[in-house]
């Protein structure tokens, strides 16, 4: 069969995976040499504390097709990616994981799907393949990205995704700490797809994500890129403000037509107290946005490169590939 695109570039965020990457470059080979006339892969490590690195330079040295970036530390798979996607050369992006959970097998569904109507589209699992709180911090993660996002298709999105490289233009130019893909993809367009694939346990390794770090992801998602917290908050504000007045009419009632106030501590230690956590919840949003603000007036980068492993002797140009628009990179 005669591959159907003229390029493809994979990227992989690569995170103390130095025992499955030899498996995935040499199954992402059979198949990209199907699919696309051209291909490549970009692997990003995410600042491995094993022996990710030279595996990947090692990988990098026997394959002209395959290139490697190591970041300064870990940054996180969101930022790894976004410095993977500004490298890709193909007009057709394709990210995904390193621990072999989602199959390079697949990948042939998602270009199949990825129709001139359609900009992206995602690899939705068929049957998950994680622990029960993973499970739920996951769900957690994708009511945040279908908040943020403001797109169904949310519900779906996920690590193994195809889209048309072009789209990055739309966020050529950000460079703040907290990333969401799925996010700045909803920038570009909002024609997405999404196809069932399957999802195999993970054989090698364990998984770098934790019920914690998936919460922590949500809530960055949330915060950083909706106004959907802040709008709870003013809903709650008016919520208690309505209970606050009808609580007073009810006192007023109460005297006008008994001739006494309202009898007890406890009524009025019980609205105090709901008053106070509602405006306390509030407080707690709006210094979770305080936050995220202070982070970009300190400019903290997206990511920084520490080397970069390549055959074709392109080093040079790969500094001012990996800057936002509008930024020149900083001379060594």
């Amino acid at each position: 069969m005669a591959p159907s695109l003229s390029g493809i570039s994979v990227v992989v965020p690569a995170y103390n995976s130095e025992l499955s990457l030899p498996e995935l470059a040499r199954r992402l080979q059979v198949v990209l040499r199907e699919a696309a006339q051209k291909y490549e892969l970009i692997l990003v490590d995410d600042g491995s504390r094993d022996h990710t690195w030279d595996v990947i330079c090692g990988l990098v040295e026997s394959n002209d097709w395959i290139r490697g970036v190591h970041l300064m530390r870990n940054y996180g798979q969101h930022n790894a990616v976004l410095c993977g996607i500004r490298l890709a050369r193909y007009d057709v992006t394709v990210t995904m994981d390193d621990d072999l959970q989602h199959l390079p097998e697949e990948i042939p569904k998602l270009i199949e799907r990825l129709q001139p109507n359609v900009d992206v589209v995602y690899g939705t699992p068929a049957q998950e393949q994680h622990g029960l709180w993973r499970d739920v911090a996951t769900q957690v993660t994708k009511f945040a990205l279908q908040s943020a996002m403001g797109a169904k298709i949310a519900r779906k999105a996920g690590a193994f995704r195809i889209f048309r490289t072009q789209l990055r233009d739309a966020f050529a130019a950000y460079d703040g700490p907290y990333v969401s893909v799925d996010v700045l993809l909803t920038w570009a367009t909002t024609r997405f797809d999404a196809v069932a694939v399957r999802h195999e346990p993970r054989r090698l390794g364990v998984s770098n994500y934790t019920f914690r770090k998936l919460v922590v992801h949500a809530l960055n998602m949330l915060t950083g890129f909706s106004t959907w917290p802040l709008q709870l908050a003013s809903l709650i504000g008016f919520v208690f403000t309505v209970f606050g007045i009808a609580a007073l009419l009810f006192v007023v009632i109460r005297f006008l037509i008994q001739g006494g106030s309202v009898p007890g501590f406890s009524f009025l230690a019980s609205i105090i107290a709901i008053f106070a956590g509602a405006q306390l919840f509030s407080l707690g949003i709006i210094g979770e946005y305080l936050a995220r603000m202070h982070a970009r007036s300190m400019q903290h980068p997206t990511y920084a490169v520490r080397e970069v492993a390549e055959q074709r002797g392109r080093s040079k140009q790969v500094a001012s590939e990996l800057q936002p628009a509008g930024r020149e990179a900083t001379k060594p």
